[in-house]
């Protein structure tokens, strides 16, 4: 098959594969040939039909599998030779739509290469790795936030009335004009005052009553409600209060650990420990991360497949459309603008995504199987009671498996070049921390 040049424009390639007619029939003969011997029609022993008769009963269905066979094995022939790796599929098309057998074969092959990425020299970057020790002060506020969550509420004396935090035990009945609508009725239901639970403007209008009384609450349900038939509109609760409760919080004491899963206060004062610095540690690795990627962004700079940063502009704008309209998860949607901030971030995270890429491909660096059971593990976990369908999910869908394994994989790249770096560390305080994560989101 010739193959002829007739586009080389930066990271942009096309060219022709031209098959002759006597290439693809002499295939064609060759490959019924082959199956000669295996042949049984009516009225011929197997291996003795004639290959006129075999070409007649076969031929069309040989023809097809010989060209597609030929124009596949030159492609992969001409990538090996050229050394090019297409960054998309690359667009593959028979030149005369009026093809008939016995004609030559043109085809028109187009793509964009990736590029060649040139070499970092990772030792001269220098970066500040923030660090961060839990200070008892911050165990005793994390204590002080379990107590809360564990707090009971003991009834008040007769005749007080209810305050902000107390919890009311109520009966409550909703209408809409003045008929009962389901879900609106409830019985003994404990509300703490403040939570912002119900309905804003439905806890506010609690306050100030006793057991025993009785009040219509007036309210008006948002406009973007859970349910269309009662979004926006007005409704009256009929509600009676049965019990008013006080707050009282837990003792930070061995029982309340107990209630947590551990055996004594010092027990969990230990895990809660771990668990804030783990929290500090993964936005300290946050913010590292940010500033190396920044450094590389502004280190390297090479060609970039416009088609590939396009697809990728594409996709960040319609995630963030998406983010700025959670309401909506169909793409039943008129088209979504790409702008050109959204290129400028697309072409970051392309140029970012080779160059760790490729240093992962020339570390070596692989995605171990207990790593990718991690991964899936973790997944599954956002689907309580539906770990095993997830599973199966994942083993039936290379593509979802290759979006598991891309953030392990570019974590361990980054593990790497950080070793090369000059990393200094420097104690911060946690507003400090906090500040650093928050500049991330404004970057």
């Amino acid at each position: 098959m010739q193959v002829t040049e007739t586009l080389n424009e930066g990271l942009k390639r096309a060219y022709t594969l031209m098959l002759t007619a006597q290439e693809l029939d002499d295939e064609v003969n060759r490959k019924l040939a082959e199956a000669q011997p295996e042949v049984a029609l009516k009225g011929f022993r197997k291996g003795k039909v004639p290959m006129a008769l075999i070409r007649k009963q076969f031929g069309k269905q040989v023809l097809g599998e010989a060209l597609q066979e030929a124009i596949d094995s030159a492609v992969k022939r001409h990538f090996q030779e050229q050394g090019h790796r297409p960054a998309q599929q690359p667009d593959m098309r028979m030149t005369k739509d009026d093809w008939k057998e016995g004609d030559d074969v043109e085809v028109a092959l187009s793509y964009e290469r990736l590029p060649d990425v040139p070499e970092v020299d990772f030792a001269a970057i220098s970066l500040e790795k923030l660090t961060l020790e839990p200070s008892d002060a911050d165990i005793e506020g994390a204590l002080g936030g379990l107590a809360k969550n564990a707090q009971t509420f003991a009834d008040r004396p007769e005749g007080a009335a209810a305050e902000e935090g107390d919890q009311v035990v109520i009966d409550f009945l909703g209408k809409l004009d003045g008929k009962p609508f389901e879900g609106g009725a409830g019985e003994d239901y404990p509300l703490a005052l403040g939570s912002g639970s119900f309905i804003p403007g439905f806890e506010e209008q609690l306050v100030g009553l006793k057991a025993g009384e009785r009040r219509d609450v007036t309210v008006t349900f948002p406009t973007e409600y859970g349910a269309a038939h009662l979004a926006g509109r007005e409704a009256v609760f009929e509600v009676t209060v049965k019990a008013v409760k006080s707050p009282e919080a837990a003792v930070l004491d061995d029982t309340l650990a107990q209630q947590y899963g551990e055996e004594s206060l010092d027990a969990l004062k230990a895990k809660v420990r771990e668990r804030l610095a783990a929290e500090y540690g993964a936005a300290a690795r946050q913010v590292l991360k940010r500033r190396l990627l920044d450094a590389l962004d502004a280190a390297v700079s090479f060609d970039l497949p416009g088609g590939l940063v396009e697809a990728e502009a594409s996709q960040i704008s319609h995630q963030l459309w998406h983010d700025e309209n959670p309401d909506h998860h169909g793409h039943d949607h008129d088209a979504i603008e790409v702008t050109d901030e959204h290129r400028a971030l697309a072409a970051r995270r392309v140029k970012l995504g080779l160059l760790l890429a490729e240093t992962g491909t020339k570390a070596e660096i692989e995605v171990t199987d207990q790593e990718m059971t991690r991964a899936v593990i973790a997944e599954a976990r956002k689907y309580p009671g539906q770990e095993q369908e997830f599973f199966r999910f994942v083993q039936q869908n290379p593509e979802v498996q290759q979006q598991l394994r891309a953030p392990v994989f570019e974590d361990k790249v980054v593990d790497y070049i950080l070793e090369l770096a000059k990393v200094e560390e420097r104690a911060v305080s946690k507003d400090e921390l906090q500040a650093a994560i928050e500049a991330l989101d404004e970057a």
